[in-house]
């Protein structure tokens, strides 16, 4: 017991060591390199305001001289104001809140979720069969909205939006694959390809969206319910794998989960009439799962159970939404959180049809 305490102890610590470490190490460079380089020629001729005074001549008399020239002053994108130029002390705050919410949310990640199963030697698992791939388009999701939000960071501190665009996506990325490695050292799961994929697809979904139309006009969203399943067999095995909390099941019950991908009408017809921030979204989610491959398991008692009777199905939504984003207000802080919000489907009528041929209408959905 002892040896298999150091064991486990010293693989935590090469988890730690190999993984939380140089991610730290990472974003500190990255704090140096924004810097040198950020803080010189951020914004492109087309986003520069016409006489706007270079960055190496932006003194306090020029900036007075230029703030009480009339006309815009801010770049403006969907998160609110910006700075012209990069801002050194925000671009320090902004590496030091990376380096916090990333290396902290890993640890925690790491206790929280990794340390109930013994560790291992990096190995891989194919997984992409598990859980009707619900836990692919959640990656996707994760990796989106992680890069949006982190690219809303690095555009308040004064970057172009191309730059904050390629860093916050790829950001995005970066992070999954960190937790893909420890899931590459948990012996309950192991390095997956079709994870890797997914964090790309949602990555990539953020930055070509930035890059071509310089706004997201199909959001990647998510909505959740809580869910109960009429038997204490099966109510005693969501519990085991997807846990009792709400904010267990949030992360782990992929029967109350569900995925949207949500347009903004106007950004794709601009001279309709219809009201800015209506959206139509298209959702995926999937039921009747009590395990990754197959409703097979093992009780407490060692017996084996096996609910083949419960049929696993995929879900495809249809619902109306908003842009929260599209929300005019002069408030910076509910211009925040409004920014933050637009990561949630809006509850909604909506219209489901699902594998088995079934076609239901709910009145109010999330």
């Amino acid at each position: 017991m002892a040896d298999r305490l150091l064991y486990e102890t010293m693989l935590s610590s090469a988890v730690v060591k190999k993984i939380i470490i140089p991610v730290f190490t990472f974003l500190i460079c990255l704090s140096s390199f924004s810097q040198q380089f950020f803080s010189k020629n951020i914004i492109s001729p087309a986003e520069k305001t016409e006489g706007t005074p270079s960055p190496e001549t932006f003194t306090s008399t020029a900036m007075t001289r230029y703030l009480m020239k009339p006309g815009p002053h801010l770049c403006i994108n969907d998160s609110g104001a910006v700075p012209a130029f990069a801002n050194r002390k925000r671009i320090r705050f902004i590496t030091a809140v990376n380096i916090a919410a990333y290396g902290g949310s890993l640890i925690l990640l790491n206790n929280t979720w990794y340390k109930n199963f013994p560790h291992t030697s990096f190995h891989t698992f194919n997984d992409i069969k598990e859980w009707l791939q619900t836990d692919k388009v959640g990656h996707g999701w994760t990796a989106y909205n992680t890069g949006r939000v982190s690219a809303g960071m690095w555009r308040w501190a004064g970057l172009s939006q191309k730059k904050s665009a390629i860093i916050g996506g790829l950001s995005g990325a970066a992070y999954l694959t960190v937790i893909e490695f420890l899931d590459a050292h948990s012996s309950q799961w192991g390095w997956s390809w079709g994870d890797i994929a997914a964090n790309i697809f949602g990555s990539g979904i953020f930055i070509s969206q930035e890059l071509l139309w310089k706004e997201q006009r199909i959001q990647y969203k998510f909505s959740f319910h809580t869910k109960s399943y009429g038997e204490q067999q099966l109510d005693q095995r969501a519990g085991d794998l997807f846990g009792e909390n709400w904010y267990e099941r949030m992360l782990k019950d992929y029967n109350a989960q569900t995925y949207w991908l949500s347009a903004n009408i106007k950004s794709f017809f601009p001279k309709s009439k219809v009201p800015a921030w209506l959206n139509v979204a298209a959702g995926y989610g999937a039921d009747g799962m009590f395990g990754g491959f197959e409703n097979k398991w093992t009780d407490e008692s060692g017996n084996e159970v096996t609910r083949y009777d419960i049929p696993r199905i995929r879900q495809f939504y249809i619902a109306p939404d908003i842009d929260f984003t599209k929300i005019k207000t002069n408030k910076k802080w509910l211009r925040t959180a409004l920014f933050v919000l637009n990561s949630f489907k809006c509850p909604a009528p909506v219209l489901m049809l699902d594998s088995k041929g079934k076609f239901k209408a709910y009145a109010f959905y999330f």
